[in-house]
C-alpha cells in the first residue's frame, strides 16, 4: 500500500477511536461480518489527495525548520555529566521553580530526568523546533514530588545501585564502589526533618524506570509539557551555554 493511503488510513482510524470513545459498549452479538472494502477502490487520484493536504504539510514544514536557538558545541548525551542532559535538567528545574513560587509560594530544590527520554542529540550549529521534537517526542507534565528528607535515601541508593547517568540539577550525588559517601541538594546535605519538592517528569514520578522512591512523596501536577518548556527556554537563549559541572560522580564505576 502506498504511504499516502497509509497515511489516509491513519486519519480514518483515529476518527474511528474518536467516534469509539463516545460510543455505547459494543455487543458481541450485534458484530457482523463484512465485506472487505479495498481503500485503494476509494481513492479516486492520489494527486488530489496530494495537493489537498500539501499547503498543511508546507506550513508545518516552515514551522518546523524555523531556527528557535543556536549553540557552538554538539549537545550529547554522553557521559555521567552530558552536557545535553544537564541543560534539560536545569531547565525542568528553572521553569518548575518558577511554577512552585507563583502556585505553591515554595521554591523547587532540586530537578531529575530520565537520560532515556532525551531521545537524541542536537548537532553544533543552528537549534531547529523540530530538533526539540526529536529530542523529546513525548508527552511527559513535569511534577514537582513533595518528599520526605528521610525519603530522599531512596534517591541516592537508585544511583548507588544503578550508577545510570539519570541528569540532576542542583544536586550533588558521589558514589564510590557502589556506596552513597556524598549526598547534597544545592549544596548541603539532607535536613531529614525538611520538606523537598523534587521536580521530574510523571513518567519518573509515577515510579517509571523503576524510579520507586518517588512513590513515597506527594506528586502536585504542574500542568507543563516538558517539550514546551525546553522550546520556550531554548528561544530565550539565542546561545545555549549548557553546563558542565560535575553532579553524578561515580568512582570506581565498572
Amino acid at each position: 500500500m502506498h504511504m499516502k493511503n497509509k497515511f489516509l488510513l491513519l486519519g480514518i482510524a483515529l476518527t474511528a477511536l474518536s467516534a469509539c470513545k463516545t460510543a455505547s459498549p459494543l455487543q458481541v452479538a450485534d458484530v457482523q461480518t463484512q465485506k472487505n472494502i479495498s481503500i485503494n477502490n476509494e481513492l479516486k487520484n492520489d494527486e488530489e489527495f496530494v495537493k489537498v493536504i500539501e499547503p498543511y504539510k508546507q506550513k508545518l514544514d516552515k514551522e518546523m525548520n524555523q531556527k528557535i536557538s543556536h549553540t557552538n558545541v554538539d549537545l550529547t548525551k554522553q557521559g555521567d555529566n552530558s552536557n545535553l542532559g544537564n541543560l534539560l535538567a536545569d531547565y525542568t528545574f528553572d521553569g518548575a521553580d518558577t511554577w512552585a513560587k507563583t502556585n505553591l509560594k515554595k521554591e523547587v530544590d532540586a530537578a531529575l530526568i530520565n537520560i532515556e527520554g532525551i531521545r537524541t542529540t542536537i548537532g553544533k550549529g543552528d537549534i531547529l523546533l523540530n530538533s526539540v521534537f526529536e529530542v523529546m517526542p513525548f508527552e511527559n507534565e513535569i511534577i514537582i514530588v513533595k518528599m520526605k528528607g528521610t525519603d530522599l535515601q531512596g534517591l541516592f541508593d537508585y544511583y548507588a545501585k544503578t550508577q545510570v547517568n539519570n541528569p540532576v540539577s542542583h544536586l550533588y550525588i558521589e558514589i564510590n564502589n557502589g556506596h552513597v559517601t556524598k549526598a547534597l541538594i544545592n549544596g548541603k546535605t539532607i535536613n531529614p526533618d525538611q520538606e523537598y519538592y523534587i521536580a521530574t517528569s510523571d513518567y519518573l514520578a509515577l515510579g517509571g524506570d523503576n524510579m520507586k522512591f518517588f512513590l513515597k512523596g506527594e506528586m502536585i501536577h504542574t500542568g507543563i509539557k516538558m517539550r514546551d518548556l525546553f522550546i520556550d527556554y531554548f528561544k530565550r537563549s539565542p546561545e545555549v551555554n549548557p553546563s558542565t559541572d560535575i553532579r553524578l560522580n561515580f568512582i570506581g564505576k565498572k
